[in-house]
């Protein structure tokens, strides 16, 4: 196997200057790079990736966690989030730390012994106090984690007035909707689209009905279970509103029993992932921009490893309605 030394033998530089050209810390001339990467060439070199992460006192790994990498929208994420990180140098480490317990601490504690660089974090197992007192790269998907962590969200306000919207513009009267757990230990944007489509529901004089998801559930198993528990109940509704994954289960439930959607129960979807494609009919959906999201990430996660530092910071992406057959009206207009 070739070395650094035979590379500058082949060359006809010093190894300093080899060094020099693969760090990228000092000045080596055009003619000399060519040398150099044309010894590389011939002897098969492949540069020693962890020595060269030491010099720059950097791993080149971010860690991105998420409650569970099998919910549509997370899954989406990081499928985004992992090759915007490969285009600006960095490797992806993925948690999902919903069936890991401590897991979320123990990826602090990587970054704090600086095995990661930085960390993506969309989980909210831990008291926002924790985070405070880690003044390392941070980055939060959808979480209020303190005021020198970034936070990455949709506008949830809004999609959740247009959810409120389209089901109040499809004559609506009666209305149930999966609300987020409200017994979570970090404050999040996304409670609030479930207040602003129950205060929009509420000022038109339509009745709502909310279903208080159990904390930190983020799978299949567990919105299928939850399907089936409101089932004896669904035909006292006209209009259903949840993420995906929770309404395409219901849908479901609906056909069981023999109701038409949208004739019977009208239902709209949050997130927009291809769950909404799968339904027949398809959903109505309000889509989070994830692609937009997962570069705004990266793009902040890369500045607070180079040593930028925010006060306040918060991205807020629009949302988008995305029409389907699961509604007689696709209107958000008042």
């Amino acid at each position: 196997m070739a070395t650094l030394r035979d590379v500058a033998k082949l060359a006809g530089v010093g190894a300093g200057t080899v060094s020099r050209f693969l760090n990228e810390s000092g000045y080596v001339s055009d003619d000399t790079k060519l040398k150099i990467q044309d010894a590389m060439v011939k002897l098969d070199y492949t540069p020693n990736e962890l020595a060269r992460n030491l010099y720059h006192h950097r791993t080149g790994n971010i860690a991105v966690l998420v409650p569970s990498v099998t919910f549509p929208y997370f899954a989406r994420f990081i499928e985004c989030v992992e090759g915007e990180l490969y285009e600006r140098g960095f490797k992806t480490m993925i948690c999902s730390t919903a069936k890991q317990q401590n897991a979320e601490m123990e990826y602090l504690d990587m970054l704090k012994r600086h095995i990661v660089d930085g960390v993506i974090t969309g989980v909210h197992t831990l008291d926002d106090d924790i985070y405070r007192k880690i003044h390392l790269p941070i980055v939060a998907l959808d979480r209020y984690l303190g005021e020198e962590i970034p936070v990455v969200t949709s506008d949830h306000k809004d999609g959740g007035r247009k959810a409120a919207m389209v089901l109040i513009n499809s004559g609506c009267h009666r209305v149930m909707q999966f609300r987020g757990s409200q017994k979570v230990k970090v404050a999040s944007p996304y409670h609030e689209r479930h207040n602003e489509f129950e205060r929009v529901m509420k000022e038109h004089g339509i009745l709502i009905e909310n279903y208080n998801l159990a904390w930190n559930h983020h799978d299949s198993p567990y919105y299928k279970k939850i399907a089936y528990e409101v089932a004896p109940i669904l035909k006292d509704y006209d209009g259903f509103f949840a993420v995906d994954e929770g309404a395409a289960y219901v849908m479901s439930e609906c056909e069981r029993l023999g109701m038409k959607v949208p004739d019977d129960i009208q239902i709209v979807s949050y997130d927009g992932t291809f769950i909404t494609d799968l339904t027949e009919p398809r959903l109505t959906s309000i889509v989070q921009p994830v692609e937009q999201i997962a570069a705004d990430a990266a793009d902040l996660i890369v500045q607070r490893i180079q040593g930028m530092s925010f006060l306040n910071k918060k991205i807020v992406r629009p949302v988008t309605l995305k029409a389907g057959g699961s509604t007689i009206s696709c209107s958000t207009e008042e």
